[in-house]
């Protein structure tokens, strides 16, 4: 299963770092020149920054990811001090 969704922030680039620097203690993250990865035990999240968005990529075996989306956008609503809304797709 694969589920994406784009919010709307300036700040993709500094809102994934910092959301990469909270989880490294306890999942295996990579940082590349275009994006962030996150490597959950179930999950594999990929942030991608763009000028005025944020893109967000879950992929797993788990077939309901409604959990993992609220875990995610939860976390990155905290990394940026603001409420996003997100539209998974």
């Amino acid at each position: 299963m694969k589920t994406t969704t784009q919010i709307h922030t300036p700040d993709g680039a500094r809102i994934s770092k910092r959301l990469l620097n909270h989880w490294k203690h306890k999942f295996e993250v990579s940082q590349s020149e275009s994006d962030f990865q996150i490597f959950m035990p179930e999950y594999h999240i990929t942030l991608t920054p763009h000028a005025d968005t944020l893109a967000v990529s879950i992929e797993s075996q788990v077939e309901d990811l409604t959990h993992i989306q609220n875990v995610v956008l939860n976390h990155l609503n905290r990394m940026a001090n603001q409420e996003f809304t997100a539209i998974w797709q």
